[in-house]
């Protein structure tokens, strides 16, 4: 298996990677959804999603860098821009900011993305508390809906 780019050596190395890795955790959360893991299936649209925010990240990085300034230590001494970090990790708490700063579809479907993510952890909840889906029913519909996103979005910067 390759090395993922690191995004402060290569930047379009990395979005092309983190694209493809979100066509492949799509088609991994699409064979969830057949067998009925439902859980499993959002943890894994989640992480398409998380990849395909990363790889348009790229493309605003110097905005990000207006709202995460500073560096960090990666190993041992060795400091890279915060920035480019966040851009590698891409961490939950940090990818409703960064998709804010990219805005249009990416930020209204990091919504849905950030409560798969939390369904995944907490499944249904008829109460609505610990999970905003009171069943998988409607945990399953935003799956497909997040699946059609990135297929959408796929399909137009893979086929450019």
């Amino acid at each position: 298996m390759e090395e993922l780019p690191k995004p402060w050596f290569n930047m379009q190395d990395y979005k092309k990677v983190r694209l493809l890795e979100a066509k492949y955790e799509a088609e991994i959360a699409r064979r969830f959804l057949e067998e009925g893991l439902l859980r499993n299936a959002a943890g894994k649209v989640y992480q398409a999603w998380k990849a395909l925010v990363a790889a348009f990240a790229t493309d605003y990085r110097d905005k990000l860098m207006q709202k995460f300034k500073g560096e960090v230590k990666i190993r041992g001494n060795k400091k890279v821009q915060k920035v480019d970090w966040i851009i590698a990790i891409m961490p939950s708490s940090l990818i409703k900011a960064v998709a804010q700063t990219i805005g249009g579809d990416i930020d209204t479907y990091t919504n849905i993305a950030l409560l798969l993510h939390q369904y995944q952890y907490n499944g249904p909840d008829s109460q609505a508390i610990l999970s905003q889906y009171i069943n998988d029913e409607s945990a399953k519909e935003d799956i497909l809906k997040l699946l059609s996103v990135i297929d959408n979005i796929l399909s137009k910067v893979l086929n450019q």
